[in-house]
């Protein structure tokens, strides 16, 4: 639900206006009656036809619905703009509810378009009094709703046609969303300066260089517990340091291997065409949008092809990477390593530095450029969707392929656990390249700078910890019946389809508030129901900007139901490693800490954002994580 901010009103569950029966505004020698805003209001009859209002007149009435481009628009019951003339009806609706008049003036304006050549020479007789009729109607609606009527802003002219869908880009700034040049303005300070703001996060300079110390440790420490103390909690000893020499040197066939794999992926992410999508508004950079090739699934399908071919003709099995688990490992660290330091470096050098604390140590690890690039190719999303997490599928297959290897190549054989990561960290890869241009309006792409804690952990972090229990399962072989297996994957899969809905949901939204939202072609897949909200429900902020309460964060009322479900997948894939040891379920611990950290940020950064706003968002999305709990 969502309130009108100038009158307090509720609106229905749908956020639709009641129905109207034809109405104008009163005209000399005109039999039509008016329709007073009392009229209006009184007119619930739940059995009379529901309209549809465009975007614009919900912008007007201070409701929020956006609409898919190419919608047709009803003002009114049994009313609606000709398809050939609707923009040109909504501009000059707009248009005289922005700046109004009077009624004379109106009437005056109004009889000079009914006797252009525009109008009159595109609409039969008949229609001319219907395209009359709909201009009054909804401008009667909206000057009885306005108030105070300086707060609307004027969209601009529609190309194509058509409308364009509400918040689409253009000569309003940021989003197209604010309502005047007075907001405009102070909108965007509000962004600059938010997103400007320094403020020592994880513990400031002592706290990142700890987390940096341990990320290191940690690694091989899980390393040294699958490799030889079966997968058990232990105190390290000297003989560990020996094995950490002598089973994690990197050899030159398992950097040659690697190397290759990042060159190609490198390659296919500059070369291979795909779905351009604009990302979200830079303040730093004057609000300048940049254009993201999204071509991971592309890269994808090419990737699963090349290693189909080289384990088909014996060219270069995966089954041999879980014997060099320690060795890959090393070479992960060390090129995360070296590439944070390289991208670091090059911001000073580049001079393209952003929000530097002046502590270099915090500094590396929050990173020094924002949106690092070659021409059109963003090393940020490329990293964060194609090397990350085709390299943790292709570890986790690495194991499958081992365990059936070892087991005579019978599937009914191999572990039930490894089933279960095998097909989750397909979907989870598979969702990052099928909904790749949803990733560039999230907070890693838009805000996080890109330093040592996305480049290490993208390189390094994602693929080594997160794959984790699958090594675990291959090594130790822990007991899971099959039926436990399959009830496993079942929840898989439901906790999968929340996931991935919602965040279609969100990101999508985004994308149809600045009109950049497009269908993907039907071999992109699977596009899941209920993925796209048809008529999503918002609040208008003051900052000009909107904030979804439909789809699953109205269903649940929680504001990070995605992190939710990112919780639930990471208890899976302990479960799936069974109940004998406690570290396979490190990473739930890990990620759960990690990501209620970052659900705080959020909240902290949204709270001075949006300021009352936010706090009306929280009361009808109360629970920042789990419903009814927090």
């Amino acid at each position: 639900h969502a309130r009108h901010d100038s009158h307090a009103e509720a609106c229905d569950s749908s956020c639709q206006i009641p129905s109207m029966k034809r109405a104008s505004v009163s005209k000399k020698g005109s039999k039509r009656k008016s329709m007073s805003s009392e009229q209006m209001q009184r007119d619930q009859d739940p059995k009379r036809k529901k309209v549809t209002y465009s975007s614009q007149l919900m912008e007007v009435l201070g409701y929020e619905r956006p609409v898919l481009s190419g919608t047709r628009y009803e003002p009114g019951a049994g009313l609606r703009f000709p398809e050939n003339l609707e923009a040109r009806g909504w501009d000059f609706v707009l248009a005289h509810v922005t700046h109004p008049e009077g009624e004379e003036d109106f009437e005056s304006k109004l009889g000079e378009i009914m006797r252009s050549d525009e109008v009159k020479g595109l609409l039969p007789e008949g229609d001319l009094e219907v395209f009359e009729d709909t201009i009054r109607t909804t401008y009667e609606l909206a000057m009885s709703r306005l108030e105070p009527r300086d707060g609307l802003r004027h969209r601009g002219p529609a190309s194509n046609g058509k409308t364009q869908p509400n918040g689409s880009s253009g000569a309003h700034g940021m989003n197209g969303n604010h309502r005047g040049n007075g907001k405009r303005e102070n909108g965007l300070s509000v962004e600059a300066k938010v997103d400007a703001e320094i403020v020592y996060e994880f513990g400031g300079p002592m706290g990142t260089l700890t987390i940096m110390l341990f990320s290191h440790v940690i690694m091989y420490y899980l390393w040294l517990s699958v490799a030889h103390h079966n997968g058990n909690l232990f105190l390290p000893r000297w003989s560990d340091i020996v094995h950490i020499y002598n089973d994690c040197a990197p050899t030159r066939e398992i950097t040659f291997v690697y190397l290759a794999f990042i060159a190609f992926q490198a390659l296919l992410g500059g070369l291979l065409p795909g779905f351009i999508m604009k990302g979200l508004p830079i303040p730093s950079e004057g609000n300048k949008t940049l254009d993201y090739n999204c071509n991971g699934y592309g890269a994808w399908l090419v990737t699963l092809a090349v290693v189909f071919f080289l384990e088909k003709y014996d060219y270069y099995s995966l089954s041999a990477l879980p014997e060099k688990y320690g060795q890959l490992m090393t070479v992960m660290v060390l090129f995360g390593d070296a590439m944070s330091i390289a991208i670091y470096s090059s911001g000073f050098i580049l001079g393209v530095t952003h929000r530097m604390s002046g502590n270099h140590v915090y500094d590396f690890f929050m990173g020094s450029w924002l949106n690092p690039r070659i021409g059109d190719f963003d090393f940020k999303l490329w990293a964060e969707v194609r090397v990350s997490w085709f390299t943790l599928f292709l570890l986790t297959l690495s194991c499958f392929m081992k365990d059936l290897k070892e087991k005579d190549h019978d599937f009914t054989q191999v572990h039930p656990g490894l089933y279960v990561m095998l097909c989750a960290h397909f979907l989870y890869t598979n969702a990052c390249v099928k909904g790749e241009e949803c990733i560039v309006t999230t907070w890693d792409i838009f805000y996080e700078k890109w330093g040592w804690m996305l480049i290490f952990w993208n390189f390094a972090g994602v693929p080594i910890v997160y794959t984790w229990n699958s090594f675990y399962i291959l090594q130790t072989q822990p007991e899971l019946p099959v039926r436990c297996g399959v009830y496993l994957l079942v929840c898989l899969l439901i906790t999968y389809y929340v996931w991935d809905t919602a965040n279609s949901q969100k990101n999508r939204f985004r994308m149809q508030l600045r009109g950049t939202f497009k269908e993907r072609p039907w071999y992109v897949m699977p596009q899941l129901p209920w993925g796209t909200l048809e008529n999503p429900i918002a609040i208008r902020t003051k900052h000009g900007n909107r904030l979804l309460v439909s789809g699953w964060y109205g269903l649940s009322q929680t504001r990070k139901i995605h992190y939710l479900m990112d919780i639930l997948f990471a208890l899976e894939w302990g479960l799936a490693a069974g109940m004998q040891n406690f570290l396979p379920y490190f990473y739930l611990c890990f990620f759960s800490s990690f990501i209620a950290h970052r659900g705080i940020r959020d909240n902290e950064r949204c709270a001075k954002k949006y300021g009352e706003d936010w706090e009306r968002y929280c009361s009808l999305v109360p629970y920042v994580l789990i419903p009814g709990v927090w």
